[in-house]
């Protein structure tokens, strides 16, 4: 029935729309808000004029408190995000999409406590089952939507992570290319970015 309804159905919202500059470039910010549950947010940095263009450099990153703002090195996530933001402001025009789905989909609580069984010895798909979750919760039929919303059709996706296409191609966009987000790995992401690599199929060096 979700997925039914996120083909079928609009299911996000624009709220607000404003100016942002920063130090990667000038971009419009949008905040998109799902109508079925309210607290749940996102918001999209629009670089240059967007609308029908074809293979627009699109990065949907899901929100990583951890390792966006505190620096984490226990994954590559900041690196990535700063390395998409880069890329998308020397652009001509481009999309970042910020989704709310810490840790995976399950949340900051949830990631802490899979971050102790990890510090016990297990890796990040294993803490995860652990706690009875699935690998990866996320759905990325809203993000879609917005890509849509925003009148984009044909995109070139910043990621590593295969599913991620499986996951745009089909809600009216088509993904006409990948570019690669390679990161540097340390001691602590180590065991991290092979997990990625060897259990869920990311494209990693």
């Amino acid at each position: 029935l979700i997925k039914y309804r996120s083909r079928n159905e609009k299911l996000v919202k624009c709220t607000e729309s404003a100016n942002l500059p920063t130090e990667y470039g000038e971009f419009q910010l949008h905040h998109y808000q799902s109508v079925v549950d309210t607290s749940d947010s996102h918001i999209a940095l629009v670089k240059g004029d967007v609308k029908g263009a074809a293979d627009v450099p699109v990065r949907v990153h899901s929100q990583c408190m951890t390792g966006d703002i505190l620096g984490s090195k226990r994954c590559d996530c900041g690196q990535q995000l700063h390395k998409a933001l880069k890329l998308i402001g020397r652009s001509e025009k481009g999309v970042f999409l910020y989704m709310g789905h810490e840790g995976r989909g399950i949340g900051l609580g949830n990631k802490i406590r899979a971050y102790c069984l990890q510090d016990g010895g297990l890796d990040t798909v294993e803490a995860n089952h652990a706690l009875g979750f699935r690998t990866d919760l996320r759905d990325y039929g809203l993000g879609a939507q917005i890509l849509s919303d925003l009148g984009l059709s044909s995109i070139k996706l910043l990621t590593n992570n295969p599913r991620k296409i499986v996951g745009l191609d089909g809600y009216g966009l088509k993904v006409t290319g990948r570019i690669p987000l390679t990161t540097e790995e340390n001691p602590h992401n180590r065991r991290y970015l092979k997990t990625k690599k060897d259990k869920m199929g990311h494209y990693l060096d």
